[in-house]
């Protein structure tokens, strides 16, 4: 996975499953989030989101949430370091959103 490398941004796949598992959510339940939230233009395979998903507990960014002994599917939460990630992509998303608001109104005044 690709993500902050050199201080750069989440991708959009990282970003995305960060935020299906503010609550606790399992595997599908986050493809089916990503699939409504983004209107179907995101949709992911379960080989990428598993794949997110170890990259994503490794980096301690989400976490296991619960026990599968009870018979429940496996479900994820974010963790508090998980949470800044977030905080600082949506930090460099508004900066990035505002430069681009700036260029493209200053073009519109040609």
């Amino acid at each position: 996975m690709r993500d902050n490398i050199k201080g750069g941004a989440l991708t959009e796949t990282t970003f995305l499953i960060m935020l299906a598992v503010y609550k606790p959510n399992y595997g599908y339940g986050i493809m089916q989030f990503i699939e409504k939230e983004t209107g179907g233009r995101v949709v992911l395979g379960a080989g990428t989101l598993y794949g997110a998903i170890n990259a994503l507990v490794k980096k301690k960014w989400i976490t296991p949430f619960g026990s599968e002994a009870d018979g429940k599917k496996k479900e994820y939460v974010i963790t508090d370091a998980g949470k800044q990630k977030v905080a600082e992509e949506l930090k460099r998303m508004g900066e990035v959103l505002k430069l681009a608001s700036t260029i493209i109104k200053e073009d519109r005044g040609k």
